[in-house]
């Protein structure tokens, strides 16, 4: 029995999965779709159809589906998305923006809203948490790209407003109206980017200890998984062991 409940538990996690990646490819779709109908579904005509592929082919989405996604935008009969953004307030007082593309906006938000609810949270007026997050576009290079220093160079000379530097990489941070010039001057330097998007950056961090951070996360797991919401934020801090111990529980 024992071997036979391992192997449900591995199909299990594998079909969880699965699932997870099915639903990654079908929000990259939809936002390909809505960039492609949006504007002109020529990536390099189209910062924004730019960006969606970028995130696209980071997560390994098939050429096909990208090309279909593209596809559906040209032939008219794509779902007329809205691009919405909520805002509220989670356990311990964090605060989360979630950014979603919706047909149907009286459902997502109603959603939206319990999901906050359900999880000790409370979701707010457009504005309510956004006071609280610089919106900047973010371009990230992996870590052997060059040293800190390297980087602060190839920032200034790209416009860029600073470098970060961590283990994991290089981010560079710029106005949202400096983007497409401060990517543009950046891959002409370092080669296509890891990510490229314009993203809301907390101003201050909120600590959460284990009990509060464990509702905040399956809170922010439960807005991840609503398949209209494309991205949350939020200004939550935890120890990273902490976070890790939540995470796979």
């Amino acid at each position: 029995m024992a071997g036979h409940s391992q192997f449900k538990n591995i199909m299990f996690r594998k079909g969880a999965q699965d699932k997870k990646r099915s639903q990654l490819f079908s929000k990259l779709a939809r936002e390909i779709t809505v960039a492609a109908k949006q504007g002109l579904p020529e990536p390099d005509k189209n910062p924004k159809l730019r960006a969606a592929i970028m995130a696209a082919r980071k997560e390994n989405m098939p050429k096909d589906n990208i090309e279909r996604a593209i596809k559906k935008a040209l032939g008219g009969d794509a779902e007329n998305y809205e691009e919405m953004r909520y805002e509220g307030y989670g356990p311990g007082g964090v605060a989360v923006i979630v950014e979603a593309l919706t047909d149907n906006r009286n459902r997502t938000g109603g959603d939206i809203r319990s999901i906050f609810s359900k999880h000790d949270g409370n979701m707010g007026e457009t504005g309510s948490v956004s006071f609280m997050f610089n919106r900047v576009g973010s371009i990230t290079y992996p870590a052997d790209k060059g040293s800190a220093d390297a980087m602060i160079d190839v920032a200034i000379d790209a416009g860029a407003d600073e470098c970060l530097t961590t283990d994991d990489g290089h981010e560079f941070l710029c106005a949202p109206d400096d983007f497409g010039g401060v990517r543009d001057a950046l891959e002409a330097k370092l080669g296509p980017a890891a990510t490229a998007r314009i993203v809301w950056k907390p101003q201050n961090s909120v600590a959460v200890n284990e009990e509060t951070g464990q509702t905040l996360l399956k809170m922010l797991d439960a807005l991840d998984d609503h398949d209209d919401v494309q991205r949350v934020y939020s200004n939550f801090d935890m120890p990273e062991a902490l976070l890790e111990k939540l995470s796979a529980a």
